[in-house]
């Protein structure tokens, strides 16, 4: 309970903190200095996010990182199993990106702020419109380079058991071309939620795959990369129990 407590006032503590950096990232877009603004950018959010892993005791693995695309966004796309994947990735794969996320992320005060300076795109799945709008923005996105994730099981499964994905999960890679970048997170529950709610040390594995590009597969494939990908993901995750 004492190392979940702290991680909180840790957390918010760190929002009040970064505040100190925002006119700092504003100046440099006044200045023109966009290419500085942006590393500023990664530097500020990754420090935040291994600083939350490391506070929570994570023990991070990283493989793959020869595959990440340096010149072109692309759209990563991860399994989710807990809380923790959003820092994991902030801090763990070096490329500025913006997340696909839920209304409610955007509710909290200064963290809605830096969401926002990563472009990340607010999803309101009950209201048809404002999905497809977001939809849109995202591809346009993509196709100026820059880097979104999005997790397509839709929610945290709060295990190791990978979910299916969600039935036009990948518009935002057919619409756009983008190159398709899987990630398989492997032990990040065991954080969180595998410990009914309290925050306790344990090793993620994150594993960054080859880049799917879209053009070099059959016609169905490029029509839907679901199945594909899935079967990426999960080939780097543990064989489930047998019964």
């Amino acid at each position: 309970m004492a190392r979940t407590i702290i991680w909180f006032a840790y957390f918010w503590l760190f929002q009040l903190v970064s505040t100190l950096f925002l006119p700092v990232y504003f100046v440099l877009g006044l200045l023109g200095r966009e290419a500085a603004r942006d590393r500023f950018l990664l530097w500020v959010t990754s420090t935040w996010a291994r600083q939350m892993v490391a506070v929570a005791g994570g023990r991070v693995e990283v493989s793959g990182l020869e595959n990440l695309p340096r010149q072109q966004g692309a759209l990563f796309v991860a399994n989710h199993q807990g809380a923790f994947d959003i820092p994991l990735l902030i801090g763990f794969v070096p490329v500025l990106k913006g997340f696909v996320s839920k209304k409610e992320n955007f509710r909290l005060p200064i963290v809605s702020t830096w969401m926002r300076l990563l472009g990340c795109i607010v999803i309101d799945r009950g209201d048809l419109r404002q999905s497809a709008g977001a939809i849109a923005r995202g591809v346009r996105d993509l196709k100026a380079g820059r880097s979104l994730v999005i997790f397509p099981e839709g929610t945290r499964s709060k295990s190791g058991q990978l979910q299916r994905f969600k039935e036009g999960s990948f518009k935002l890679a057919t619409r756009s071309g983008a190159a398709i970048v899987p990630l398989t997170i492997d032990g990040s529950y065991r954080l969180l939620e595998g410990n009914r709610g309290r925050i306790q040390p344990g090793t993620v594995r994150l594993h960054i795959h080859p880049p799917v590009i879209l053009a070099d597969l059959d016609a169905g494939q490029r029509k839907d990369p679901a199945d594909l990908v899935r079967g990426i993901i999960a080939a780097r995750l543990p064989e489930p129990p047998s019964a």
